[in-house]
Protein backbone atom coordinates (compact mmCIF):
# COMPACT_ATOMS: atom_id res chain seq x y z
CA UNK A 1 0.00 0.00 0.00
CA UNK A 2 1.38 3.45 -0.92
CA UNK A 3 2.33 5.92 1.79
CA UNK A 4 -0.38 8.41 0.79
CA UNK A 5 -3.10 5.76 0.77
CA UNK A 6 -1.91 4.28 4.08
CA UNK A 7 -1.83 7.64 5.82
CA UNK A 8 -5.01 8.69 4.11
CA UNK A 9 -6.72 5.76 5.74
CA UNK A 10 -5.52 7.04 9.10
CA UNK A 11 -7.19 10.36 8.42
CA UNK A 12 -10.42 8.66 7.37
CA UNK A 13 -10.34 6.66 10.58
CA UNK A 14 -9.99 9.84 12.58
CA UNK A 15 -13.13 11.44 11.11
CA UNK A 16 -15.63 9.61 13.34
CA UNK A 17 -13.27 10.27 16.22
CA UNK A 18 -13.77 14.00 15.76
CA UNK A 19 -17.45 13.46 16.45
CA UNK A 20 -16.96 11.07 19.35
CA UNK A 21 -14.74 13.31 21.44
CA UNK A 22 -11.27 14.76 21.94
CA UNK A 23 -9.71 11.66 23.48
CA UNK A 24 -10.71 9.48 20.56
CA UNK A 25 -9.75 12.17 18.05
CA UNK A 26 -6.36 12.97 19.57
CA UNK A 27 -5.51 9.24 19.75
CA UNK A 28 -6.07 8.91 16.01
CA UNK A 29 -4.27 12.15 15.17
CA UNK A 30 -1.36 11.19 17.43
CA UNK A 31 -0.94 7.97 15.47
CA UNK A 32 -1.06 9.80 12.13
CA UNK A 33 1.76 12.11 13.20
CA UNK A 34 3.74 9.44 15.03
CA UNK A 35 3.58 6.82 12.26
CA UNK A 36 4.42 9.38 9.56
CA UNK A 37 7.46 10.45 11.63
CA UNK A 38 6.22 14.02 11.65
CA UNK A 39 5.60 14.34 7.92
CA UNK A 40 1.86 14.67 8.56
CA UNK A 41 1.61 17.03 11.54
CA UNK A 42 -2.05 16.32 12.17
CA UNK A 43 -2.01 16.81 15.94
CA UNK A 44 0.53 19.65 16.03
CA UNK A 45 -1.58 21.68 13.61
CA UNK A 46 -4.53 21.95 16.01
CA UNK A 47 -2.89 22.06 19.45
CA UNK A 48 -0.96 24.75 21.39
CA UNK A 49 2.81 24.81 21.62
CA UNK A 50 4.55 22.69 24.25
CA UNK A 51 6.78 24.08 26.99
CA UNK A 52 9.54 22.15 28.76
CA UNK A 53 10.74 22.71 32.30
CA UNK A 54 12.39 20.76 35.09
CA UNK A 55 10.12 18.64 37.26
CA UNK A 56 11.31 18.49 40.88
CA UNK A 57 12.00 14.82 41.63
CA UNK A 58 14.27 13.06 44.07
CA UNK A 59 14.96 9.70 45.67
CA UNK A 60 17.08 8.90 48.71
CA UNK A 61 18.15 12.50 49.00
CA UNK A 62 19.42 12.63 45.42
CA UNK A 63 17.97 14.80 42.67
CA UNK A 64 16.63 12.80 39.72
CA UNK A 65 16.88 14.60 36.35
CA UNK A 66 13.33 14.82 34.95
CA UNK A 67 11.92 17.10 32.25
CA UNK A 68 8.23 18.02 32.20
CA UNK A 69 6.41 18.66 28.92
CA UNK A 70 3.05 20.47 29.01
CA UNK A 71 0.90 22.42 26.57
CA UNK A 72 1.33 26.17 26.91
CA UNK A 73 -2.41 26.58 27.47
CA UNK A 74 -5.04 24.10 28.54
CA UNK A 75 -8.66 24.32 29.64
CA UNK A 76 -8.10 21.75 32.37
CA UNK A 77 -5.15 20.35 34.29
CA UNK A 78 -3.81 17.37 32.31
CA UNK A 79 -3.25 13.94 33.79
CA UNK A 80 0.31 12.70 34.20
CA UNK A 81 2.38 10.38 32.04
CA UNK A 82 5.91 9.10 32.67
CA UNK A 83 7.72 8.38 29.39
CA UNK A 84 10.55 5.89 29.93
CA UNK A 85 13.20 5.75 27.23
CA UNK A 86 14.94 2.66 25.92
CA UNK A 87 18.67 2.42 25.23
CA UNK A 88 19.65 6.07 24.70
CA UNK A 89 23.09 7.52 25.40
CA UNK A 90 21.66 10.99 26.00
CA UNK A 91 18.82 9.79 28.22
CA UNK A 92 15.99 12.32 28.50
CA UNK A 93 17.81 14.60 26.04
CA UNK A 94 17.63 12.13 23.16
CA UNK A 95 16.17 14.13 20.21
CA UNK A 96 13.61 11.50 19.16
CA UNK A 97 12.50 11.05 22.77
CA UNK A 98 12.00 14.80 23.08
CA UNK A 99 9.85 14.78 19.94
CA UNK A 100 7.73 11.92 21.27
CA UNK A 101 7.30 13.64 24.64
CA UNK A 102 6.17 16.86 22.98
CA UNK A 103 3.69 14.99 20.79
CA UNK A 104 2.25 13.17 23.81
CA UNK A 105 1.93 16.50 25.62
CA UNK A 106 0.00 17.86 22.65
CA UNK A 107 -2.30 14.87 23.08
CA UNK A 108 -3.27 16.05 26.54
CA UNK A 109 -0.76 14.65 29.03
CA UNK A 110 1.71 16.30 31.35
CA UNK A 111 4.71 14.20 30.31
CA UNK A 112 7.58 13.54 32.71
CA UNK A 113 10.75 12.19 31.10
CA UNK A 114 13.45 10.97 33.50
CA UNK A 115 16.95 9.87 32.57
CA UNK A 116 17.40 6.19 33.45
CA UNK A 117 21.16 5.96 33.90
CA UNK A 118 21.48 2.23 33.25
CA UNK A 119 19.76 2.63 29.89
CA UNK A 120 22.33 5.18 28.76
CA UNK A 121 25.08 2.52 28.82
CA UNK A 122 23.23 -0.83 28.45
CA UNK A 123 23.78 -1.66 32.12
CA UNK A 124 20.42 -2.72 33.54
CA UNK A 125 20.04 -2.85 37.32
CA UNK A 126 16.97 -2.95 39.61
CA UNK A 127 17.88 0.52 40.89
CA UNK A 128 17.01 1.93 37.45
CA UNK A 129 13.37 1.82 38.56
CA UNK A 130 14.10 4.56 41.11
CA UNK A 131 14.12 7.23 38.38
CA UNK A 132 10.67 6.11 37.23
CA UNK A 133 9.14 6.04 40.72
CA UNK A 134 10.62 9.49 41.39
CA UNK A 135 8.98 10.81 38.21
CA UNK A 136 5.62 9.32 39.27
CA UNK A 137 5.86 11.02 42.65
CA UNK A 138 7.00 14.27 41.04
CA UNK A 139 3.91 14.37 38.83
CA UNK A 140 1.66 13.59 41.77
CA UNK A 141 3.19 16.33 43.90
CA UNK A 142 2.74 18.77 41.02
CA UNK A 143 -0.96 17.90 40.87
CA UNK A 144 -0.94 15.89 37.63
CA UNK A 145 -3.14 12.93 38.53
CA UNK A 146 -3.67 10.10 37.80
CA UNK A 147 -0.27 9.00 36.46
CA UNK A 148 0.24 6.49 33.64
CA UNK A 149 3.53 5.03 32.39
CA UNK A 150 4.59 4.53 28.77
CA UNK A 151 7.84 2.61 28.30
CA UNK A 152 9.85 1.99 25.15
CA UNK A 153 11.87 -1.18 24.46
CA UNK A 154 14.31 -1.98 27.31
CA UNK A 155 12.69 0.79 29.32
CA UNK A 156 9.85 -1.66 30.00
CA UNK A 157 12.08 -3.29 32.62
CA UNK A 158 12.47 -0.36 35.03
CA UNK A 159 8.98 0.90 34.13
CA UNK A 160 7.25 -2.32 35.18
CA UNK A 161 9.45 -2.68 38.25
CA UNK A 162 8.43 0.83 39.26
CA UNK A 163 4.74 0.27 38.52
CA UNK A 164 4.85 -2.83 40.74
CA UNK A 165 6.60 -0.99 43.58
CA UNK A 166 4.15 -0.92 46.53
CA UNK A 167 5.08 2.70 47.25
CA UNK A 168 3.57 3.94 43.96
CA UNK A 169 1.54 0.99 42.58
CA UNK A 170 -1.76 2.48 43.73
CA UNK A 171 -0.93 5.76 41.98
CA UNK A 172 -0.32 4.27 38.52
CA UNK A 173 -3.47 4.20 36.38
CA UNK A 174 -2.15 2.26 33.35
CA UNK A 175 1.10 0.97 31.84
CA UNK A 176 1.92 0.68 28.14
CA UNK A 177 5.06 -1.18 27.06
CA UNK A 178 6.09 -0.62 23.43
CA UNK A 179 8.47 -3.37 22.34
CA UNK A 180 9.10 -4.49 25.91
CA UNK A 181 10.53 -7.69 27.38
CA UNK A 182 9.56 -10.25 29.99
CA UNK A 183 12.68 -12.32 30.69
CA UNK A 184 16.30 -11.18 30.82
CA UNK A 185 17.42 -14.73 30.05
CA UNK A 186 15.36 -14.72 26.85
CA UNK A 187 16.65 -11.23 26.06
CA UNK A 188 20.19 -12.57 26.43
CA UNK A 189 19.32 -15.54 24.21
CA UNK A 190 18.16 -13.15 21.50
CA UNK A 191 21.08 -10.74 21.89
CA UNK A 192 23.83 -13.35 22.09
CA UNK A 193 22.51 -15.98 19.66
CA UNK A 194 19.82 -14.27 17.58
CA UNK A 195 17.29 -16.93 18.59
CA UNK A 196 13.86 -16.37 20.11
CA UNK A 197 11.19 -18.81 21.26
CA UNK A 198 7.85 -18.89 23.02
CA UNK A 199 5.00 -21.40 23.06
CA UNK A 200 5.93 -23.05 19.77
CA UNK A 201 6.89 -19.75 18.11
CA UNK A 202 10.53 -19.25 17.28
CA UNK A 203 13.11 -17.98 14.87
CA UNK A 204 16.59 -16.57 14.54
CA UNK A 205 17.96 -13.25 13.37
CA UNK A 206 21.44 -11.92 12.50
CA UNK A 207 23.58 -10.85 15.44
CA UNK A 208 24.71 -7.35 16.35
CA UNK A 209 28.27 -8.01 17.52
CA UNK A 210 29.00 -4.34 18.40
CA UNK A 211 26.00 -4.37 20.75
CA UNK A 212 27.28 -7.55 22.40
CA UNK A 213 30.71 -5.95 22.89
CA UNK A 214 29.05 -2.86 24.38
CA UNK A 215 27.06 -5.04 26.78
CA UNK A 216 30.23 -6.84 27.91
CA UNK A 217 32.06 -3.55 28.54
CA UNK A 218 29.15 -2.02 30.45
CA UNK A 219 28.81 -5.09 32.69
CA UNK A 220 32.47 -5.94 33.14
CA UNK A 221 32.06 -6.73 36.85
CA UNK A 222 29.62 -9.52 35.95
CA UNK A 223 31.75 -11.07 33.22
CA UNK A 224 33.84 -13.49 35.27
CA UNK A 225 34.87 -16.84 33.83
CA UNK A 226 31.29 -18.15 33.76
CA UNK A 227 30.01 -14.81 32.47
CA UNK A 228 32.61 -14.79 29.70
CA UNK A 229 31.51 -18.24 28.56
CA UNK A 230 27.95 -16.97 28.38
CA UNK A 231 28.85 -13.78 26.48
CA UNK A 232 31.05 -15.68 24.01
CA UNK A 233 28.42 -18.34 23.32
CA UNK A 234 26.39 -18.18 20.09
CA UNK A 235 24.52 -21.48 20.47
CA UNK A 236 20.96 -21.01 21.79
CA UNK A 237 20.76 -24.65 22.82
CA UNK A 238 23.43 -24.34 25.51
CA UNK A 239 22.50 -20.89 26.82
CA UNK A 240 20.31 -22.24 29.65
CA UNK A 241 23.15 -24.42 30.91
CA UNK A 242 25.56 -21.47 30.83
CA UNK A 243 23.09 -19.31 32.74
CA UNK A 244 22.76 -22.06 35.37
CA UNK A 245 26.56 -22.01 35.78
CA UNK A 246 26.60 -18.31 36.69
CA UNK A 247 27.26 -17.38 40.35
CA UNK A 248 24.11 -17.23 42.53
CA UNK A 249 24.19 -13.43 42.79
CA UNK A 250 24.30 -13.10 38.99
CA UNK A 251 21.33 -15.45 38.58
CA UNK A 252 19.43 -13.51 41.24
CA UNK A 253 20.14 -10.31 39.35
CA UNK A 254 18.74 -11.78 36.14
CA UNK A 255 15.57 -12.81 37.98
CA UNK A 256 15.23 -9.39 39.62
CA UNK A 257 15.53 -7.66 36.24
CA UNK A 258 12.84 -9.83 34.60
CA UNK A 259 9.46 -8.04 34.67
CA UNK A 260 7.55 -11.32 34.39
CA UNK A 261 8.57 -12.06 37.97
CA UNK A 262 7.01 -8.89 39.38
CA UNK A 263 3.61 -8.64 37.68
CA UNK A 264 1.83 -10.09 40.70
CA UNK A 265 2.34 -6.72 42.45
CA UNK A 266 1.15 -4.69 39.46
CA UNK A 267 -2.24 -3.08 40.08
CA UNK A 268 -2.71 -1.04 36.91
CA UNK A 269 -4.01 -2.41 33.57
CA UNK A 270 -1.16 -3.45 31.27
CA UNK A 271 -1.04 -2.69 27.53
CA UNK A 272 1.53 -4.34 25.27
CA UNK A 273 2.31 -3.22 21.71
CA UNK A 274 5.03 -4.90 19.70
CA UNK A 275 6.25 -5.00 16.10
CA UNK A 276 6.42 -8.51 14.70
CA UNK A 277 9.73 -7.67 13.01
CA UNK A 278 11.26 -5.77 15.92
CA UNK A 279 15.06 -6.07 15.47
CA UNK A 280 15.93 -5.26 19.08
CA UNK A 281 13.47 -7.26 21.21
CA UNK A 282 11.48 -10.20 19.75
CA UNK A 283 7.70 -9.84 19.75
CA UNK A 284 7.48 -13.12 21.64
CA UNK A 285 8.58 -11.21 24.74
CA UNK A 286 5.31 -9.29 24.77
CA UNK A 287 3.49 -12.60 24.43
CA UNK A 288 5.52 -13.87 27.39
CA UNK A 289 4.59 -10.79 29.39
CA UNK A 290 0.95 -11.30 28.52
CA UNK A 291 1.04 -14.88 29.77
CA UNK A 292 2.72 -13.85 33.02
CA UNK A 293 0.19 -11.06 33.55
CA UNK A 294 -2.78 -13.37 33.01
CA UNK A 295 -1.26 -15.98 35.31
CA UNK A 296 -1.02 -13.28 37.98
CA UNK A 297 -4.63 -12.27 37.41
CA UNK A 298 -3.72 -8.89 35.93
CA UNK A 299 -5.70 -7.02 33.29
CA UNK A 300 -3.71 -7.06 30.01
CA UNK A 301 -4.22 -6.21 26.34
CA UNK A 302 -1.71 -7.16 23.63
CA UNK A 303 -1.35 -5.78 20.10
CA UNK A 304 1.14 -7.41 17.70
CA UNK A 305 1.50 -5.61 14.36
CA UNK A 306 3.88 -5.20 11.42
CA UNK A 307 7.29 -3.64 12.01
CA UNK A 308 7.33 -0.25 13.75
CA UNK A 309 11.02 0.59 13.51
CA UNK A 310 12.73 2.84 10.94
CA UNK A 311 11.04 1.63 7.74
CA UNK A 312 8.61 3.14 5.27
CA UNK A 313 4.92 3.10 6.27
CA UNK A 314 3.95 0.59 3.60
CA UNK A 315 6.28 -1.91 5.24
CA UNK A 316 5.15 -1.25 8.78
CA UNK A 317 1.56 -2.29 8.98
CA UNK A 318 -1.52 -2.79 6.86
CA UNK A 319 -4.91 -1.14 7.45
CA UNK A 320 -5.97 -3.83 9.93
CA UNK A 321 -2.78 -3.24 11.91
CA UNK A 322 -3.53 0.47 11.98
CA UNK A 323 -6.98 -0.19 13.40
CA UNK A 324 -5.48 -2.45 16.08
CA UNK A 325 -2.89 0.18 16.99
CA UNK A 326 -5.56 2.85 17.21
CA UNK A 327 -7.85 0.71 19.36
CA UNK A 328 -5.02 -0.33 21.68
CA UNK A 329 -3.68 3.20 22.14
CA UNK A 330 -7.17 4.61 22.65
CA UNK A 331 -7.90 1.97 25.32
CA UNK A 332 -4.68 2.97 27.09
CA UNK A 333 -5.75 6.62 26.92
CA UNK A 334 -9.10 5.80 28.50
CA UNK A 335 -7.60 3.70 31.30
CA UNK A 336 -4.86 6.26 31.98
CA UNK A 337 -7.55 8.78 32.91
CA UNK A 338 -9.42 6.36 35.15
CA UNK A 339 -8.89 7.21 38.81
CA UNK A 340 -9.94 3.71 39.87
CA UNK A 341 -7.74 1.78 37.44
CA UNK A 342 -4.82 1.55 39.83
CA UNK A 343 -6.92 -0.22 42.41
CA UNK A 344 -7.90 -3.10 40.18
CA UNK A 345 -6.43 -6.51 40.81
CA UNK A 346 -5.31 -5.60 44.30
Amino acid sequence: MSRSLWLGLALVLSLPALVSGWTLASSALFLVEFLSEGRWRALSAITPEVSVRTLPASAGGHVIPVDLYTRVSSFSRPRGLVLVHGLAQRGKDDPRLREAAALLARGGWAVAVPTVEGLTVLRLRPDDAVAVTAAVRGLEHAGYRPVAILAVSLGAGPALLAAADPSVAASVSAVLALGGYASVVELLRYTLTGAYRFDGIGGRRPLNEPAIAQFARANAELVDAAGRRLVDNRDPQVLDRLVAELPPDARQLLAALSPENHLGRLRAPLFLIHGRDDPAVPFTESLRLERAARAAGRQVRTVIVGSLAHVEPEHRAGPFDLVKLWAGFYAFRVESANLTSAGRGS
